[in-house]
């Protein structure tokens, strides 16, 4: 198969579109330097040297049937007209960009449309969009505490029964009420993680259909393309584990996880959020049948606890704790405590407050032992606090056989992981956050070895995902009660943060001044 009047380089940058390649291995997949690759996107009215034509069409006689037909539907769609700029950016994506196109045929698959249809509704939107109103948005967002979204969808679900109910704790003189759906015997869990405690089991590979889309859904999920686009938001397309079953209890987690898409969950269930700030923040009612997304996907709390047969994507995070020996700040040993305050181009908790390291329960090649939580910890900590960019898969390609192999690890990890006890990890809680649905391991890191950090100190530093990191001494009971007090939090981050100092409490001996913290479920 081949083009009747040769390849340009739209036509070879639909070629790459189609078999979903990124720059790195599209140019690895013909043979040729990356900078031609580049050029066609840059230059789409080029006509490539004729040895260059031969292997796009050596190329394209080779694909298999489906990446011919989104070849074809990519070749036969007549250019966009949109604005120079941010937008004509955005129109290179479209075509170039695997993890968009990769959402665009999620996103004709489950709606039932026509191939091609979900790129010409993102383009239509994307025309319309005025990207000073989308960041004006953002910041009316960050406007809304985490007590206003506690508020708002306790009114939604109403009076939890069968024993769960949504966390709320008191740390000294400080109450908080979270979103987050729990039970009494999934908290206080003292599970180490490791393999004899971390026990979640992979049940398969294969990838999960996703929800039926109506109109609405679909609608609203091109949108939400549209202004990833707009915005330039970074996004991929990677597996993302599923929670199936669960079963946590003091000292252990188990239960079972299958795969997801990344993608699919951007356009589904990571809109729930946004949509309901969006009405706080226009002082729209927040009640069934005023929010169509949340009706649709998470309706009742029977659908948050009925995991198996919906959506639900989530993760780890951890609230880390370094000891410190005493110097002329403090006139005795303590714990470094890190919060961070999140970038506004992350996925989701956007410009809130989070524990760090936070991330979503994702494999990287080894699926079936990624399945684990302290695997996601791990690899977080490695991207999070210790700078590795080459797992960070929002960056480049993974081609690692195995990324976390100690000769990889950074010195900080390599150092911790040398001796047993410098490291200690553990679950402290499960819930299921009402915000979207998400499932939530909140954690405890503690670094034993005080050793470390004055050796490492100057190396923890944040990534892209945070605007900012703050530190607290485990001995400065004032400040950290105006932390846990503070409304900018996320609202799996300020549970985290929670169990976090309640256990550290228990276990840090001296190192510790922190009120009690009492939980309660309502």
């Amino acid at each position: 198969m081949s083009l009747n009047h040769g390849w340009t380089g739209r036509t070879a940058s639909a070629l790459q579109a189609a078999l979903r390649l990124s720059h790195e291995t599209f140019a690895e997949h013909l043979g040729i330097g990356v900078r031609t690759v580049a050029s066609w996107h840059q230059k789409p009215d080029l006509r490539p040297k004729s040895e260059m034509q031969q292997l796009l069409d050596t190329a394209l006689d080779r694909a298999a049937p489906a990446v011919k037909a989104r070849f074809a539907a990519l070749v036969n769609e007549p250019p966009l007209d949109l604005p120079q700029g941010a937008a004509a950016d955005a129109e290179l994506r479209l075509s170039a960009d695997s993890a968009i196109v990769a959402a665009l045929d999620w996103l004709d698959e489950h709606a039932h449309w026509e191939p091609g249809t979900a790129r010409r509704e993102v383009a239509t939107r994307l025309v319309h969009l005025d990207v000073p109103a989308l960041h004006d948005r953002g910041a009316r967002r960050g406007r809304i505490s985490q007590r206003d979204t506690a508020r708002a969808l306790a009114d939604y679900y109403g009076q939890p029964t069968g024993g769960h109910g949504r966390y709320t704790a008191r740390f000294g003189a400080v109450g908080a009420t979270t979103t987050v759906l729990t039970q009494p015997a999934w908290l206080d869990l003292d599970c180490p993680l490791a393999p004899s405690h971390d026990r979640l089991k992979l049940a398969g590979v294969t990838l999960d259909d996703g929800p039926t889309m109506d109109e609405e859904t679909a609608g609203r999920a091109a949108q939400r393309l549209a202004e990833t686009l707009a915005l330039g938001n970074r996004m991929v397309n990677m597996p993302l584990f599923r929670l199936l079953d669960v079963d946590v209890r003091k000292q252990a987690i188990a239960g079972s996880v299958g795969v997801t898409s990344f993608v699919g969950y951007v356009v589904t269930m990571d809109l729930l959020e946004g949509e309901l700030v969006d009405a706080l923040t226009t002082n729209q009612p927040t009640t069934r049948g005023t929010l169509p997304l949340r009706d649709a996907y998470l309706p009742d709390l029977s659908a948050v606890l009925d995991v198996s047969n919906r959506l639900c994507a989530g993760g780890a995070l951890a609230l880390t704790a370094i000891a410190r020996p005493a110097d002329f700040f403090r006139s005795r040993p303590d714990y470094l405590l890190l919060v961070q305050e999140r970038s506004g181009h992350v996925i989701n908790a956007a410009r809130r407050l989070a524990v760090i390291p936070k991330g979503f329960h994702q494999p990287l090649t080894d699926f079936r032992a990624d399945a684990q939580i302290g695997a996601t910890l791990r690899r977080e900590m490695e991207e999070e606090l210790f700078g590795r960019e080459d797992i960070d898969n929002t960056i480049g390609d993974q081609r690692h056989a195995d990324p976390m192999h100690p000769s990889h690890l950074s010195e900080p990890m390599r150092w911790l992981m040398a001796e047993p006890g410098r490291l200690r990890m553990e679950c402290t809680g499960f819930g299921l956050n009402l915000v979207s649905g998400n499932y939530e391991f909140a954690s405890l890191i503690v670094i034993e070895d005080e050793e470390f950090w004055t050796r490492y100190g100057g190396q923890v530093r944040a990534n892209w995902e945070s605007s900012n990191l703050r530190q607290y001494s485990s001995l400065d009971a004032e400040l950290s009660a105006e932390l846990a007090n503070d409304v900018a939090w996320s609202n799996e981050g300020l549970f985290a943060l929670l169990q976090g100092l309640r256990r550290l409490r228990e276990i840090g001996e001296d190192r510790v001044i922190l009120p009690t913290v009492e939980w309660e479920i309502k």
